[in-house]
């Protein structure tokens, strides 16, 4: 598929990753000459890394229900996912030689549970297919000739055609090759891009006890952002302090809307449950029956049937609770406290380390600049967008790569509208 010596194309995609490679898989076996530019050396390089290597396709969820997790904007998929919703990913997937499966009847897999073998397979469609691809080949600019693309330019060669897609990805993973190359491209262009943040990320907090619970994952924890504006702003999910921090299922979740609160506000508080949503009342009910079977026990003794050690020592210490004395001998304002605390334990998250532990980009180009029925750009005529470098982020859960695919499905059937 390397360095061919052809400069003219029906379609140029540019990125070779998820979005990339189903744009010209899709646009191939609709007959279309397609040449694929790849700036790194190797295709798929963010791909490779996603849920830990192993991949996570997409998700079991109804198209009302995917959508729904996108927010405001995520009603922009509709004809993508009515295109390619997971179903019919699945089924691609199966016809060029990947099984997979969803172990919690939710998140789906490759049966490997390894990335490499749905680069393999990809790689080995657009093989058959004819695809042109040159990796190691930065593209530097779309040529147009005011109203209709016409081919884009490297530093090595240009190449025309009468279509481009640009599936270049977003800012995160840098060290993967994320370099916002979509975005210089779209604003030359006159496209809008909106403001870009890091997402799916852990977070830095002011408080250093979390340092002291690095050993255990909290199950099943719900994070509130306690903003007036920001109220109705929850995730649930797994929880691991670091020794700076927190980070786990449920702060990947949560961390696209607080990025841009860190901007605005420098410190937004959080309040955390990690009893399972146990609330006050709940709690007191729990602890009483307990003290009513062990009434010797300690405090510590009684908040570890809630909490693992580590956390119920910490909780203890900022509630001013002797861990070791008995529940029903703390004086009423520190029991009242210590169950505030198992209730709602507040956070403060004063920052991040940026794009570089970002596994993608909340932001992106305007989608009100993007015909959602083809994902062709309403300015300039053959442009194509898919993907994290289109204004559209989900939380983790296999929602981004069926994002990519199913958009990189719909580009590449190159539909065109009549323009006036």
């Amino acid at each position: 598929m390397q360095n061919s010596s052809e400069t003219s194309y029906d379609l140029i995609v540019v990125g070779a990753g998820a979005a990339g490679m189903m744009a010209a898989i899709t646009a191939a076996r609709r007959g279309k000459k397609v040449l694929l530019l790849e700036k790194l050396s190797k295709i798929g390089s963010k791909l490779k890394a996603t849920g830990g290597g192993r991949c996570n396709l997409t998700n079991t969820l109804s198209n009302e229900a995917f959508m729904s997790r996108f927010g405001r904007e995520g009603k922009f998929m509709t004809q993508a996912l009515e295109a390619l919703d997971h179903k019919a990913l699945i089924a691609f997937f199966g016809e060029i030689g990947v099984e997979s499966h969803a172990p919690d009847g939710y998140r789906v897999f490759p049966v490997s549970h390894s990335a490499l073998s749905i680069i393999a397979a990809l790689e080995e469609e657009m093989t058959r297919l004819g695809v042109t691809l040159i990796c190691s080949a930065r593209v530097e600019g779309v040529e147009h000739n005011g109203t209709h693309v016409t081919g884009v330019s490297t530093a090595q060669q240009s190449y025309t055609a009468p279509d481009i897609i640009i599936a270049t990805g977003g800012l995160g993973y840098p060290q993967l090759g994320a370099e916002g190359d979509g975005f210089t491209i779209a604003s030359s262009i006159g496209h809008k891009v909106t403001e870009l943040y890091p997402a799916m990320m852990p977070l830095r907090t002011r408080e250093t006890w979390v340092a002291s619970c690095r050993a255990d994952t909290i199950p099943k924890v719900e994070i509130r952002i306690d903003l007036p504006k920001a109220k109705n702003i929850r995730a649930t999910g797994d929880l691991i302090f670091t020794q700076n921090g927190i980070r786990g299922p449920v702060v990947l979740d949560v961390a696209r809307e607080i990025t841009p609160l860190i901007e605005k506000y420098g410190t937004v508080p959080l309040l955390i449950n990690m009893t399972k949503g146990l609330n006050e009342e709940q709690i007191r009910a729990h602890i009483k029956d307990a003290i009513h079977k062990n009434p010797e026990q300690s405090v510590l003794t009684h908040m570890m049937t809630l909490l693992p050690e580590s956390v119920s020592r910490e909780l203890c210490t900022l509630a001013d609770a002797d861990p070791e004395t008995g529940f029903n001998r703390l004086p009423g304002i520190v029991r009242d406290r210590l169950v505030k605390l198992l209730a709602w334990t507040p956070l403060s998250v004063i920052g991040h380390d940026g794009f570089k532990m970002a596994m993608i980009t909340r932001g992106g180009v305007s989608l009100k600049e993007i015909r959602p029925e083809s994902m062709e750009s309403k300015i300039l005529s053959g442009l194509y967008f898919c993907g994290e470098v289109m204004n559209l982020d989900g939380p983790c859960g296999g929602y981004n790569l069926q994002w990519s695919f199913a958009s990189g499905y719909l580009a590449g059937h190159l539909f065109k509208k009549e323009h006036p």
